[in-house]
């Protein structure tokens, strides 16, 4: 069985990136804005609500078309779904050990899902049915990231493939290759531009690569890469910025940082979190609400709240660490609910985390 995540959350991805002989240029990238910081408040807001599987690892998580949170439980095989109001349910998925890691609601009602170990695409109806599990043609293609995109169809990232998938909702997969090698594609979505755009950790074992970047795949599949400012990043998380801002902010897991990237391929900068050492960020996302984007701390154990100033996106975000109230919970997956709160994985813990947006 492979180890759970690039670790982004199973602390794999760190130690790939110090093997890959960047010393300590991994840890020390060129300067960047310092922003705003206010302490890290007591853990107010929260409420957490534990899986039925025990060590099951939940990973990711999405929205569904019934108004209901699903997740993916990487070590316990299953679909999890969670009602706003805490209810949670679990669905076997039939492939044995197929360690499932990204999940998305799909065009057509269903969620699709990655099943890492299974090299497959999975499909649960929202009533629990394993709708379908379609092989993907690259043997140990190693799938993570998933997210709907503006074709109709669903993209997803092949970490070991180094290739980005598309997958229609009948099930036929069409591959692109990276044009970099060994790039390690992990999380992907939907940009304001209608194009995809993923990270490329370039944490593989054994990888001769050291330069993070986010990739741009048109919907022909046209694969335009951008590399990071800082070599050594570890980029893993990426979702849309606020809206009308036409950008993207991603994780930078290795370096204890944010960074946004606009539509046009530039990056604009580099924050520090106010917990740079050990931060270690995966989960990113927007709320709509105040347009303010929350990220994940797998290591630091926190949530933190980047405020992006307006209206100019080179400007300095103002950001605020909150505890979260169970101990090395480490959190990986995000996702905005229907309630307007903040929902996420507590991989550790073996929970779904529930934080109210302020």
């Amino acid at each position: 069985m492979r180890p759970l995540g690039l670790a982004l959350g199973g602390f794999v991805l760190a130690a790939a990136l110090a093997a890959c002989g960047g010393g300590s240029s991994i840890i020390t990238p060129a300067p960047s804005p310092t922003p705003s910081t206010s302490p890290t408040p007591a853990p107010t807001g929260y409420t957490e609500y534990p899986i039925g599987t025990a060590n099951s690892f939940p990973y990711a998580i999405t929205v569904g078309s019934d108004g209901n949170l699903w997740f993916t439980e990487n070590a316990g095989g299953k679909i999890g779904k969670i009602t706003v109001g805490g209810a949670v349910t679990e669905y076997p998925i039939p492939t044995a050990s197929s360690q499932p890691y990204g999940i998305a609601a799909g065009p057509d009602g269903n969620l699709w899902f990655t099943e890492g170990a299974g090299d497959k695409i999975g499909r649960i109806s929202t009533a629990g049915s394993i709708v379908g599990e379609y092989p993907i043609p690259t043997a140990n293609a190693d799938p993570m990231g998933i997210a709907a995109g503006p074709d109709g169809n669903l993209w997803f990232t092949e970490a070991n493939g180094d290739k980005i998938g598309r997958i229609t909702t009948s099930g036929t997969i069409t591959e692109y290759a990276i044009p970099t090698l060994a790039a390690w594609p992990v999380s992907i979505t939907a940009g304001p531009d209608g194009n995809l755009w993923f990270t490329e950790s370039a944490a593989a074992p054994n990888t001769v690569q050291g330069q993070g970047k986010i990739g741009q795949i048109t919907t022909s599949g046209t694969i335009t890469e951008h590399a990071t400012t800082s070599a050594g990043s570890g980029p893993a998380f990426i979702t849309p910025g606020p809206a009308g801002s036409n950008t993207l902010w991603f994780t930078e897991y290795t370096i204890g940082r944010v960074a946004q990237i606009t539509t046009s391929g530039t990056i604009v900068g580099e924050y520090p979190l106010p917990t740079v050492n050990g931060s270690l960020p995966d989960g990113i996302v927007t709320a709509p609400s105040n347009n303010t984007l929350w990220v994940l701390e797998s290591g630091a154990n926190q949530v933190a709240n980047v405020v992006p100033p307006a209206p100019t996106p080179s400007a300095t975000p103002v950001i605020t660490e909150y505890g979260i109230p169970t101990n090395a919970s480490n959190p990986i997956g995000a996702v905005i609910g229907p309630d307007k709160a903040l929902w996420f994985t507590e991989t550790r813990a073996n929970q779904i985390g529930r934080r109210t947006i302020p």
